[in-house]
Parts: structure tokens; sequence; C-alpha cells
């Protein structure tokens, strides 16, 4: 684990960039992008134009360290180049931001009100490559719908075990059980979460290190003591499907939180923009994500 990158991780302001659309999500994200899928008639030219999108994020002037701590990449982004240089070195090296791996697979069928992961069969050799492209850490999701218990139960054994294995190889595992913001019941499934969570953490020793990336609560201060936890190095929150203006403004109001924003962060942005329109865009975005993560208490 890279100190310098540690400390940024653990204690700078800022927020995380989730680039990490994969295969199912990535004709939605190139659409919004302005990208039709007859654009491209095939995977590889459609992971090529989202590559492109993603290159052209990272490249402009507005994305840095500064304001950006982290970013999350899809497995094919970590596999490719920018300026001649891997992904993730290029981020740390040329923009001071700290490189994350999304690892899971997808979604199950939904049972007991969730959605678990997918079994990740090639996780052990995923996060060899990984640990070869220096990655810092990595992110998988599973979604809550309502508030089972026996469902969020099952969220948060399989969230843990699989952060287990990502730890003893080294990296650091972001455990991130969406709450759906169309859940019928959002809060209840978010105090249900929290009681998992808690119960789950107070089993680890007190050297883990594990962050969690969870939707904005619907009470502030929710997810306080898990992100007074020592073993909880941050507490990221996703956008869930908020706007970015939504988001930010449900953000600013919970200071134990910073962005990881991957749908809002991007919103705005197209592949028909000159450069001088897209930086602009891509600034105004980064600045409002930036100052409603700028609050959170360390």
């Amino acid at each position: 684990m890279d100190s310098s990158q540690l400390e940024k991780v653990r204690s700078a302001r800022g927020f995380f960039a989730a680039l990490d659309q994969s295969g199912g999500s990535t004709p939605k994200a190139l659409a919004e992008y302005g990208i039709a899928e007859d654009r491209y008639s095939s995977d590889a030219q459609m992971f090529d134009l989202v590559h492109a999108m993603r290159t052209r994020v990272i490249t402009s002037p507005a994305f840095d360290g500064t304001r950006v701590l982290a970013a999350i990449l899809f497995e094919q982004t970590m596999d490719r180049d920018i300026d001649g240089l891997p992904t993730s070195q290029y981020l740390w090296e040329r923009r001071g931001v700290v490189p994350f791996l999304k690892v899971d697979k997808g979604l199950a069928d939904e049972a007991d009100g969730v959605q678990l992961m997918k079994p990740i069969d090639t996780l052990g050799e995923l996060l060899e490559r990984a640990n070869e492209h220096h990655i810092f850490g990595t992110k998988m999701r599973s979604v809550i719908k309502d508030a089972d218990p026996a469902g969020v139960e099952a969220i948060a054994d399989q969230q843990f075990a699989v952060a287990a294995q990502i730890s003893a190889a080294g990296l650091v595992p972001i455990l991130e059980p969406e709450v759906s913001i169309t859940s019928p019941h959002k809060a209840d499934a978010e105090a249900l979460l929290e009681a998992a969570l808690r119960s789950r953490l107070d089993g680890l020793p007190a050297d883990a290190t594990i962050m969690l990336k969870l939707t904005i609560p619907t009470e502030a201060g929710r997810y306080a003591e898990l992100a007074a936890d020592p073993r909880v190095l941050r507490v990221l929150a996703l956008s869930g499907g908020y706007s970015r203006d939504e988001a930010c403004e449900r953000l600013a109001r919970d200071p134990n939180l910073i962005a990881s924003f991957s749908r809002a962060l991007l919103e705005g942005l197209s592949d028909q923009q000159s450069d001088e329109e897209f930086n602009a865009t891509l600034e105004v975005s980064i600045a409002q994500i930036y100052a409603a993560s700028s609050h959170t208490v360390r």
C-alpha cells in the first residue's frame, strides 16, 4: 500500500470519480454522452468509444488530484493506456489521482428484496493484475431494494466475505451495498444496513482497513458511527439516480460522506462538444461535487 496514496484517501478534501461503467451499463453511458448504438457494431468498438470518453475526462484540465482524490476504473480501462502510459500510472503520476478497480461481475436476480453480486470466479487473478498495475483498492456493488432483514444480512455477509479476500491480496476494498432510492422503505432499509455493517465491522481486527460506498441516507448522519470507526478509511456516497443538483444538495447536508459519483459527474458532457465546451462543463461538475464533499468530518 502506497503511504502517500493512503494519506490522500484518508484525509484530503475532494471526491472519487466513478469511471467504471461495465458491459451492461456502457450503452446507456455512451447514449447519455451523445453516442447512439448505431455508432458501433461490436463490443470492441463500444469499448473503444467509452475509453475515448474516459480519456477525455481524465486528461481534461478540470480533472486533477487537487479535487479528485481517486478514480474507480472498469477492468478494461485498467488494461488500456492513456498518452502512452497504463491508465492507473497516468492517473497517479500525471494527475495525482489514486486508482481503484471495480471487481464485481454484475448482479444476481432479486431474492429477499436484494440483488447479491454474481460469483466473481476470476477474483484471484484479477487482484493479481490489479497489484501489477499498482491499483490501491477495489469496489464491488450489490443492491438493496427493500427493507427485508434476511436480504440485508445476506448482502452484508457477501460483501464482507469478498472484502476479506481483497484485503488478503493487499488491496483496500470498497464495499458498496447500494440502497435503491426508489425503495418503498428506504429509511428502514438503511437502518437495517447500518446495523448489519456495524456488527460485521466489529468483528474485524483493529488494524483492518475498508471503505464503504453507500446511498446518501434519508436521515443525515445515519452512517456517522461507521465513518468514525478507525477501520473505515472513508465513507463514500453514490448518486444512485439523483440528478447532480439533488445529489449534491443531499450530500452537503451530511458531513460524514464524500461523493463517489458516476452518472452525476458526467452529466451534461457530450461527444459533440468542443474541447472548450467539454472542459467548461466538466469544471462546473467537478466544482459542484467538490464543494458538496468538502464539509466532511474526519
